[in-house]
């Protein structure tokens, strides 16, 4: 699926170019996890297909690290791989198993967005005015393609195709990435980041259904500016979800946008905390949270984890959760 002081300046600055606590063997148990050669992110919970979702997330670690020979190696093969020419935008899959691997052609603006974040902060680290172009282009091509006025709000489109529909919108709150959308305003100073920023918060403060109080997956907002459980998908907060505290503390850990959040997990025991609810039947995920998610969880509850452990019970997306979290920590 959010000031031109000169202290917020120097926070975002702070995010670009303040050198971060690598993790270290964190990092090099992901990489030999999850990086292949050629440079693509193997999403190991998901027939081994890749996202630009993974590319975004394993750039920003390369970034952290000071790996420039992976970052490179990765920026590479999503730019060759996945871009669409038409738009300047990314193919969201890539499917090695299918006759043609990105069958489908639409985009995802969660990838996009973090691939332009993590070249924001490559050019910030290692000072290569290729990066910054590339940043530019892809937040340029966002703007024009993703990003719309809708029901009174400045919204970003989960992808270009299918997210518009007859009498709604349909939104992935997941994909609100706040502190990118932060860095992409102070570098560019176009108002329309900080439309995003702004009407996004709004948004998600209107979002929590149900006793849990928390938003969903995915959600439809209505000309009028009604908000509910999108329809296409269970009524859940619960795997997509899980990122909108790490995105909302990575930007702000204070930021009253947590609050349900804490509420709902201060209820568990940490380990005994459901890995999703259904916010219309109040009906809790029969496991519990585990890797990433306790580590998304410790986050919101101000917990720090320290330095992240890659376990061999973690798949992809539990060890890039892990990953981020110890990113936003620094």
């Amino acid at each position: 699926m959010m000031r031109k002081s000169v202290c917020a300046t120097l926070v975002v600055m702070s995010l670009l170019v303040s050198p971060l606590s690598y993790a270290g063997q964190a990092w090099e148990s992901y990489k030999a996890r999850f990086f292949k050669p050629e440079g693509r992110i193997v999403d190991t919970g998901n027939g081994s297909v890749s996202h630009t979702e993974g590319q975004g997330f394993a750039m920003l670690m390369a970034v952290a690290n000071d790996d420039k020979t992976t970052f490179d190696t990765l920026w590479k093969w999503t730019d060759s791989t996945l871009k669409n020419k038409d738009n300047g935008l990314y193919y969201w899959r890539y499917n090695p198993a299918e006759t043609d691997p990105v069958a489908d052609k639409n985009n995802a603006s969660d990838g996009d967005v973090l691939i332009a974040w993590a070249l924001l902060k490559a050019n910030a680290r290692w000072h290569d005015q290729r990066y910054i172009r590339a940043s530019d282009a892809i937040t340029k091509a966002l703007v024009s393609h993703n990003v719309i006025r809708y029901a009174g709000y400045r919204v970003m489109l989960p992808g270009v195709q299918g997210f518009k529909l007859d009498n709604e919108m349909v939104l992935n709150p997941s994909y609100f990435i706040f502190p990118a959308w932060q860095a992409f305003a102070e570098r560019s100073h176009l108002p329309v980041w900080r439309e995003l920023m702004k009407d996004g918060q709004q948004l998600l403060a209107q979002m929590g259904s149900g006793k849990a109080g928390l938003p969903t997956d995915w959600v439809s907002l209505d000309a009028k500016g009604k908000l509910v459980p999108a329809s296409a998908w269970p009524p859940r907060m619960s795997y997509d979800a899980i990122r909108i505290p790490l995105y909302v503390a990575w930007a702000d850990k204070k930021s009253p946008l947590l609050t349900p959040w804490r509420t709902w997990f201060g209820q568990f025991p940490r380990e005994h905390t459901p890995a999703w609810v259904n916010v219309t039947t109040n009906e809790y995920a029969p496991y519990m949270m585990a890797g990433g998610l306790l580590a998304v969880r410790d986050l919101t509850m101000g917990q720090s984890t320290g330095e992240p452990e890659i376990t061999p019970e973690d798949d992809y997306y539990s060890a890039s959760l892990k990953m981020l979290v110890w990113l936003a920590e620094q």
